[in-house]
């Protein structure tokens, strides 16, 4: 459970057109942190220039900048330019790490034109101070790019990783170890070492089709190393290929075991500057710090200019620990807590998406049921504790009763404003598209249990599918806010009071949308309503992937102007992974409709594939803490 939070600043680094050797691109940089003073290496190209043959190349060198803040760079200089044959053509990409008082720079080198396989290898600079470069290695007598030197001897022996087979795919992230520093450039240390390649090989990818590279050096946890590299999708397809930041836990002592990773990319391209440039589309991880408890993210945009990212070194590790995962969040060791009923007709089928609101001690449970003539209705269960069923009606309190709503009243939300319950639900007629209802009852009433709620009203425009809205618990200045589902985004929209009989939605004010590439690719709508809390209003909500699944995240907004998004969870707080969140009506689904908040700890409900209704809780401080990673550094002025 984390969020990744890019730079203010961005992009950090640009070209300078009166630089020429960096006119055209400054990315791909690698960090190191002396003291006070940030060095930067970063892949510098030239505009292109003509060749003999008639085309024009752009040529790539390594260079240099520094900086106190993390924003202005100074003494922006050319570091590793083409000298050697085995690096005519070009000095790419950067992985800096310093060691027993050296700085050694290792980059890829390009000796043939038009660039093959055969011409990118490895290549080392190694300098006493950065005033200039000491002296310069051919590393690998192979295919090989993207090598970084582990910051500590492991056993005693210098450790690099790498990308091995970078361009004859498919590729894999290969660990070397050597007893003395003029082992790493031996190449017949190197032939002995491919001969065994296979032995010293890790391959993260999740399928065939992906590709990956190393990113940035390895970092030191408590946990193990932690490697920042580049995960492409589709790697061999150029209109689905997706450029993905993820990561891996190696173990300490032996890197080459894998002992955590993240579930998916946590990072892929969003932002102008990353969609667009010399190669488009493209987040490519290049260096990483840890600095202040978070873990500083050093990467290109678009093979153009060079950002930043952070996100908390404890929440990223803990996402990547199953047992740190299932302590933060847990789901109820009586799950699930309702399921169908067959000898009620009504709700014989299923049970599940249930809203929640804490009344007089009791959670009461308010759950979508469906029997064999496939009509939703409402039914309702009681928790003293929030966990255990002590009561289960055996009649529904809320069922279809216009015309607009004669196939179902689905997915209620429930709000409680000036001592009245309002709930908005999907009503659906079986003809026209699903739209946004809404009725309320009396909080004296709803604790007595008689069911005296309001006419229903319609809420959406007859012509669009409108879906999964709540009120926001507390009026602004623009109004009483309204989240909404419009297509695949979360909407919002203001009404001036609650007289329903008369107020309407017809905006889409764009909240928040999928992130094509991560876990909620293809549709996001709101959960339970929100909260406020000191960091703000939190929304969990749900996301559909490229796999289908519905997982469910978390996103942040401002205090005081709830449509102002501050960050959005880079990965689900919970997803599919027990039979009953995985086998039902529609597989692989967990749809929370409600949650309550008590004494710190926030019980979610959630209709688990469609077919029961089970619960899970987390800590307010561990959700709230997810976001506590905003950019406050001296170095990220206003």
């Amino acid at each position: 459970m984390f969020v990744l939070k890019r730079s203010k600043n961005n992009p950090v680094l640009l070209p300078i057109r009166q630089h020429n050797w960096e006119s055209f691109a400054t990315f791909n940089w690698s960090p190191i942190q002396d003291d006070d003073t940030l060095h930067c290496f970063y892949r510098a190209m030239s505009l292109p220039e003509p060749k003999e043959d008639g085309s024009k190349v752009s040529l790539s060198v390594v260079g240099y900048a520094k900086s106190k803040d993390g924003i202005e760079f100074e003494d922006r200089r050319p570091l590793v330019e083409p000298e050697e044959e085995w690096e005519k053509y070009g000095c790419e990409d950067p992985r800096v790490t310093k060691l027993d008082g050296k700085y050694y720079i290792f980059y890829t080198a390009l000796s043939q034109y038009p660039f093959n396989r055969d011409g990118i290898k490895i290549a080392v600079a190694i300098s006493d101070d950065l005033s200039e470069v000491n002296e310069r290695h051919l590393v690998t007598p192979f295919n090989s790019k993207a090598m970084a030197l582990f910051p500590e001897k492991i056993n005693g022996k210098f450790v690099v990783v790498f990308g091995l087979n970078t361009d004859t795919p498919p590729a894999k992230l290969a660990i070397a170890e050597f007893d003395k520093e003029e082992d790493l450039w031996n190449h017949e240390k190197w032939d002995h070492w491919y001969k065994n390649m296979d032995k010293h090989t890790i391959d993260p990818r999740r399928s065939d089709s992906d590709h990956v590279e190393v990113g940035a050096a390895p970092l030191r946890t408590e946990h193990g190393w932690l490697l920042i590299y580049s995960h492409i999708s589709n790697y061999f397809t150029d209109d689905k290929k997706i450029f993905g930041v993820e990561a891996l836990l190696l173990d300490s002592n032996d890197p080459r075991k894998i002992i955590g990773r993240t579930k998916g990319p946590i990072m892929v391209p969003e932002q102008t500057y990353e969609k667009y440039g010399h190669v488009p589309n493209i987040v490519f991880p290049s260096g990483a710090l840890i600095r202040e408890g978070n873990v500083e993210i050093y990467y290109g945009g678009a093979d153009t200019t060079s950002c930043r990212a952070k996100v908390n070194l404890e929440n990223l590790l803990d996402s990547m620990l199953p047992e740190i995962v299932s302590e933060k969040i847990k789901r109820f060791e009586n799950n699930p807590i309702l399921l169908p009923r067959p000898e009620y007709a009504w709700e014989s089928e299923h049970v599940f998406n249930p809203a929640a609101i804490d009344i007089n001690g009791n959670v009461h449970i308010l759950y979508r049921a469906m029997g064999e003539n496939d009509i939703s209705s409402i039914g309702l269960a009681v928790s003293k504790d929030g966990i255990h069923i002590d009561e289960r009606l055996s009649d529904p309190i809320y069922t279809p009763r216009e015309s607009f709503e004669i196939k179902g009243c689905e997915d209620a939300r429930l709000v409680e404003i000036d001592d009245k319950i309002y709930m908005t639900y999907t009503a659906y007629d079986g003809v026209n598209v699903p739209r946004i209802a809404i009725t309320s009852i009396s909080r004296e009433d709803f604790i007595a249990r008689n069911w005296n709620w309001s006419s229903p009203a319609l809420l959406s425009s007859p012509s669009l599918m409108d879906k999964d809205a709540c009120i926001l618990p507390k009026k602004t200045e623009d109004g009483y806010m309204i989240y909404h589902r419009m297509g695949e985004s979360i909407c919002c929209d203001f009404v001036e009071t609650l007289d329903f009989s008369k107020e309407k939605i017809n905006k889409c004010i764009q909240l928040l949308f999928p992130r094509h590439g991560m876990w909620d690719s293809k549709k996001v709508g709101i959960s339970a309503p929100p909260f406020l809390c000191e960091a703000g209003w939190i929304l969990l909500y749900h996301g559909v992937g490229e796999d289908n699944g519905y997982r469910l995240g978390a996103a942040l907004f401002d205090k005081d102007d709830p449509t102002n998004l501050v960050a959005t969870t880079s990965a689900p707080i919970l997803e599919p992974e027990f039979d009953y969140e995985k086998v039902g009506l529609i597989p692989n689904v967990i749809f929370p409709c409600g949650s309550v908040l008590r004494d710190g700890m926030i019980y979610i409900y959630y209709g688990g594939a469609d077919h029961v209704v089970a619960g899970a809780t987390i800590k307010l401080k561990d959700l709230i803490k997810m976001f506590d990673n905003l950019w406050t550094y001296t170095d990220e002025k206003k």
